[in-house]
């Protein structure tokens, strides 16, 4: 319906089109070139000026009739092209946007008056000044949105945005997430006992991640992806913390976790992750990181050496006599001489612990 509609309108403006091309044809056209039968007219209005009307407007909307599809189609890809980058856009860069194009847009047409009796290029002057300052005035109100906001637009162009980005501007307000600690899951159960405080800022580059390995044809993976896009939606839906996407791209920077140092450093944020390489470069780089295994641990029960403790030997252990056992939390115990003991539940005695930013692990003997 939408596109019958416009292929008639567009005939009907081709059509006057064709009329106006008609009237400037006659206009045009020598004395006596047409027959007098044809001259013959009531009120100034002839038989051949009919004619000549008849003739341009039906031209022009078989024109029309015949290029409508491929302007209908031209419209419509680049409306739909229009929209995806409105869409990507902020509310606030989209008004002051608007607001600039409005501020170049009078500057040219008052400018643009006095160049009018200028001859021959008079009339195009103002277009062209429309086109220039319009474009002109879109681009320096967008950058300028927050010194403009800080003028006279609190409220439409980003001022409580603005008081929102000072506290957001304190170090450690964002709370950035990787994709390891995503896929992990725990980030949802620390998020729902109202231990992170702030914003959790999840990367565009890092979503892309987790949709590229969702979409892996290896089941692993795909598992791996589609878990993390699950606690995604259970983080955003279910838990009391405000969830901030940041579409910012670093083009010039390939790997995900140089993109996550680089965010850290411009938003003073800190990363979450349990990486222990993007722990240790993030460091070296200032960025604070909060690694998930790290509070893991800390939050462990504390054993001490010369404390007993009764374990299952489950497995070997890498040297000779070794056995190996677990507690409940995962932490594994290597026992001295608990070969002999694989399969049996034995009480031990504490050695010492090792404890790392990968996990904690005991070392232990028969007692």
């Amino acid at each position: 319906m939408i596109e019958k509609t416009l292929r008639i309108l567009i005939c009907i403006l081709a059509g006057i089109a064709g009329l106006l091309a008609a009237d400037r044809i006659i206009l045009l056209l020598p004395p006596g070139i047409l027959p007098e039968l044809l001259q013959v007219g009531i009120f100034g209005v002839t038989v051949g000026t009919v004619i000549f009307f008849l003739i341009g407007g039906l031209v022009g909307a078989l024109v029309g009739y015949v290029i409508a599809p491929w302007l209908i189609g031209f419209i419509w890809r680049y409306s739909v092209w229009m929209e995806a980058k409105l869409l990507k856009m902020p509310l606030n860069d989209v008004l002051a946007g608007l607001l600039g194009l409005g501020i170049g847009l009078i500057i040219a047409n008052l400018l643009g008056a006095a160049f009018v009796p200028v001859p021959l290029v008079g009339r195009y002057i103002p277009i062209l000044l429309s086109i220039v300052l319009g474009y002109t005035g879109i681009n320096v109100a967008i950058h300028k949105r927050e010194e403009l906001a800080a003028l006279s637009f609190p409220t439409f162009l980003g001022g409580r945005e603005k008081h929102r980005e000072k506290t957001a501007a304190q170090p450690g307000h964002y709370k950035i997430l990787d994709t390891s600690v995503i896929i992990d899951g725990r980030i949802a159960d620390i998020c729902k006992s109202g231990f992170i405080e702030g914003t959790l800022l999840i990367p565009g580059f890092v979503l892309e991640e987790l949709q590229h390995i969702a979409d892996s044809s290896d089941l692993l993976k795909r598992n791996r992806g589609r878990r993390g896009l699950d606690i995604l939606n259970r983080i955003q839906k279910e838990m009391g913390v405000f969830v901030q996407i940041d579409n910012r791209n670093f083009d010039d920077v390939a790997e995900v976790d140089a993109k996550l140092v680089r965010l850290g450093q411009l938003i003073k944020g800190k990363i979450l992750t349990n990486d222990y390489n993007l722990n240790k470069v993030a460091e070296l780089q200032g960025v604070t990181v909060m690694n998930i295994n790290e509070l893991a641990n800390a939050v462990k029960p504390v054993v001490l050496p010369g404390e007993e403790m009764v374990v299952h030997i489950v497995k070997d252990g890498k040297e000779s006599g070794q056995g190996v056992a677990y507690l409940d939390d995962g932490t594994m115990i290597v026992v001295d001489n608990g070969k002999k003991h694989l399969g049996d539940t034995i009480e031990v005695l504490v050695t010492s612990v090792l404890q790392t930013a990968a996990g904690r692990m005991i070392f232990a003997k028969l007692k």
